[in-house]
């Protein structure tokens, strides 16, 4: 039987969606899009996080009803097809409805206050191939009313804080109150006057008493608004933020706290919309969400950061970090187990493997980083990246150390370093099918081969123990062993996939790869037979790594799983489930007590090595 893989910690937020971070109101739990997942965290334990999943593809908004019952979230979908608005139940975790009616894309979520029939609604809005605002029954999932938002894009949606027959849309140009008649099944709107000005609305917050609404927009100021006769009051701050407003909440001290796209998190006051207070945030500001009465406050940014900002003192306080995008290799360390390497977008990361801190970010603008390793010795982290180019960094100062300027034509693809630290020697491949080798020393970096079998892109290289082979796993279906003494091919492998992955049993004596052919396949590296094949997924397989005792090996892919597998019998005994995206690679801890696995929509999960989850080992007992 297969058992469920123990899950340690999670590194990921989507920090790009509109209001995407909420603070429950029993504020100890934390809720935020990664992927196609929506993430609960228990503030109280940093480890503890649980995983709603149902999205066919990325979560676009999610909302939590006032009293912090359900969870509502809604999801991007492929041009034409409808867009599934899933309501969850936040104790268990079950998918109570899931609504459709919207096309592509839902831009907007939110639920109401209960009626007096003890009835909560849900109001949706569809993005630009939509633009419709539907009403629904939160608790039977039915659809009441819907209308055509207005003549043009918009943004968000938002209830009265006590009526649930009142709820306001803003967008681009436009700003409407709407009036839900439910025994009709109709809902009218009234458009805000603003006079002569014209404004992108792009976030709002309405006061406690339901008199008074603040709309932040894309100019960089905001407005006061009347909901009664939906008038404009005043307009402020005097000095416009210098980007768009991008979220604003009210406190309960009788302040407004704006987020800014420039990172700018200011304390306004509501009588005169005057700055009191400015403090600056890493990234663009996605996200302010208040709890504990008001006075702590979270701050998500579109750079994958959340900070902690006590009301009362107003000093951020940065709580966690990740990747903002797709994350393309992961590595350890020889013989250290503490730490690990990532690599995504413009930068690579050392986190602590323990307590998920990120210990260094090394930062390279307008380039891509395609993958990462340690030196042998640890005192180099190594990276190659789309301008064809090596670089080679500190890994406690980050320090730039060295540079090979044109080592690959389209980007280096592929590294790996051999394993006497004495010959300080670099195998890199490439979007050239090259794999070239060179040495390293201080003063310079010298190529000493350069080897063109391959026609496509080199996905992977790994080096036998003793140095004196390589074997490179490359997108034209060959995988070729490379004598490192004379530098001439000495065997190859071709099967009809494109290879992704490769590595060397401990023993030496086979070799193990993978690709898009979902099969995982043993070798013999002498004349390069197929000794065995397995089906290891219904879709592409990208990653493999395998323990140092040779007993089990890891494999993932575009099925978003983590599978351990039992190297001799060829079975499978842990899957691991926490993924949203494809999963890029996998590397395990050399004390063979973690795995760690990055994916394409961001995440780092930390999976506890061969063990099996508490569920199943309470079924198991």
């Amino acid at each position: 039987m297969v058992a469920q893989l123990q899950l340690d910690a999670v590194i990921g937020f989507g920090g790009d969606i509109q209001s995407g971070l909420i603070f429950h109101p029993d504020g100890q739990h934390l809720l935020y899009p990664l992927g196609s997942t929506i993430v609960i965290r228990d503030l109280a334990a940093s480890h503890s996080q649980r995983f709603l999943h149902g999205h066919t593809d990325d979560v676009s908004t999610v909302t939590l009803s006032p009293c912090g019952r359900y969870i509502a979230s809604g999801q991007v979908a492929h041009m034409g097809f409808t867009a599934q608005i899933l309501v969850w139940d936040f104790e268990t975790g079950a998918i109570i409805h899931k609504l459709e009616l919207h096309k592509v894309l839902i831009q907007s979520l939110a639920f109401s206050c209960e009626d007096e029939n003890g009835i909560i609604y849900l109001a949706s809005i569809g993005g630009q191939d939509d633009c419709n605002l539907v009403i629904w029954n939160a608790l039977t999932g039915d659809p009441i009313c819907g209308s055509p938002c207005s003549n043009d894009l918009s943004f968000f949606v938002k209830f009265f804080n006590k009526d649930p027959f009142s709820l306001v849309t803003g967008g681009s140009y436009n700003l409407r109150v709407w009036s839900l008649d439910t025994v009709h099944r109709k809902i009218r709107p009234t458009d805000c006057n603003i006079g002569q000005l014209r404004r992108v609305f792009t976030c709002l917050t309405i006061d406690d008493d339901d008199e008074t609404m603040y709309v932040g927009t894309a100019t960089g100021d905001v407005l006061q608004i009347g909901t009664g006769r939906c008038l404009m009051q005043q307009v402020g701050p005097k000095t416009l933020f210098s980007d768009s407003v991008t979220c604003i909440i009210g406190t309960p001290s009788g302040h407004l706290i704006v987020g800014a796209g420039n990172g700018a998190l200011a304390v306004l006051e509501k009588s005169s919309l005057k700055i009191c207070r400015e403090e600056k945030l890493q990234g663009k500001i996605r996200s302010l969400t208040l709890g504990n009465e008001g006075h702590d406050m979270f701050a998500g940014t579109a750079s994958g950061n959340i900070y902690y900002v006590p009301v009362a003192t107003f000093v951020p306080e940065l709580r966690n970090t990740c990747h903002p995008t797709g994350i393309s290799d992961v590595c350890f360390p020889g013989g250290y187990s503490e730490l690990f390497a990532t690599c995504g977008g413009n930068d690579i990361r050392v986190w602590n493997s323990r307590n998920c801190v990120e210990l260094l970010r090394i930062q390279v603008p307008n380039v891509e980083v395609h993958c990462v390793c340690f030196s042998v010795d640890g005192s180099q982290i190594i990276s190659g990246w789309s301008d064809g180019k090596v670089r080679g960094f500190g890994p406690q100062s980050g320090k730039l150390l060295f540079v090979i300027n044109d080592a690959h034509v389209g980007g280096c693809t592929a590294i790996a370093c051999m394993n006497d630290a004495s010959q300080r020697r670099i195998i890199t491949g490439g979007t050239d099918g090259q794999v070239r080798v060179w040495q390293i020393t201080k003063q310079s970096q010298t190529m000493v081969a350069s080897l063109k079998d391959h026609s496509g892109t080199v996905n992977c290289i790994k080096v036998r123990q003793n140095d004196a082979e390589c074997v490179s796993a490359s997108d034209d279906g060959s995988c070729i062993i490379y004598n490192l003494q004379v530098y001439k091919r000495s065997a190859s492998m071709q099967a009809s996939t494109f290879f992704k992955g490769i590595v060397y049993h401990p023993d030496e004596s086979q070799i193990v790869t993978c690709g898009t052919d979902r099969k995982v396949t043993y070798w013999d590296p002498l004349d390069g037979s197929a000794i065995r094949v397995l089906d290891a997924s219904e879709d592409e397989v990208t990653a493999i790594a395998i323990t140092a005792d040779g007993d089990l090996f890891v494999s993932a892919g575009a099925d978003k799983l983590v599978k351990v597998w039992h190297y001799d019998e060829g079975m499978c005994h842990f899957i691991g489930v926490g993924h949203s995206g494809c999963i890029s690679k996998v590397a395990i801890s050399p004390d063979q007590g973690l795995c760690v696995s990055v994916g394409q929509e961001g995440a780092i999960c930390i999976w506890a090595m061969g063990v099996a989850a508490e569920e199943d080992q309470a079924e198991s007992q």
